[in-house]
């Protein structure tokens, strides 16, 4: 069966560039970002803050759960599956189990140092609000990830430091690594 890569990490880490570079390895590929799918919600679309409410939470779910069930309807069409979320401390990326406990599923969280990110963030973001919102979600996910990197990597998450990677280095990375489960 093809493989299915589901890349997280925090904010401007470059998950979707990492994502779409992977995808491209292979002959017969997809991309599914998450954030797409998240936006097709037209009226009422509601983004991660300080405080995570029941509709922010039920809105991650349903992207999530639409996203693990693409990735099998692909998957079973011939497709190696790449998809690319947020690390999300709150669900911890729950929504995934039933896709996650498949065979040949490959988890990696991409993990630049925090200062990196911020770089990255203010280079692509510019000055302003929507920085400053990034920045913020930058942090917090770093917070929490700076207290659970070995467990994740106990968990088979592969934990990629890609502070000075290329984004084909980190492709090479990911396809070189085996997958632990």
């Amino acid at each position: 069966m093809n493989p299915v890569f589901l890349v997280v990490g925090a904010p401007a880490v470059g998950k979707s560039t990492t994502a779409h570079a992977l995808a491209a390895r292979f002959e017969k590929s997809i991309h599914i970002p998450v954030d797409d799918v998240r936006d097709m919600v037209v009226s009422g679309l509601l983004y991660p803050s300080a405080e995570w409410g029941a509709g922010l939470i039920e809105q991650l779910r349903l992207a999530r759960e639409s996203v693990a069930q693409m990735a099998r309807t692909y998957r079973q069409a011939g497709f190696v599956v790449v998809i690319d979320d947020f690390w999300d401390p709150n669900s911890r990326l729950l929504e995934y189990g039933e896709l996650l406990d498949e065979s040949d599923v490959h988890k990696v969280l991409l993990f630049p140092t925090q200062q990196a990110a911020q770089e990255r963030n203010r280079k692509r973001a510019g000055p302003g609000d929507a920085s400053e919102y990034i920045a913020g979600g930058i942090q917090a996910v770093y917070q929490y990830l700076s207290t659970e990197i070995a467990g994740l990597a106990r968990q088979g998450w592969r934990v990629l430091d890609t502070t000075d990677q290329s984004v084909e280095a980190t492709v090479e990375s990911i396809l070189a690594q085996p997958t632990r489960r």
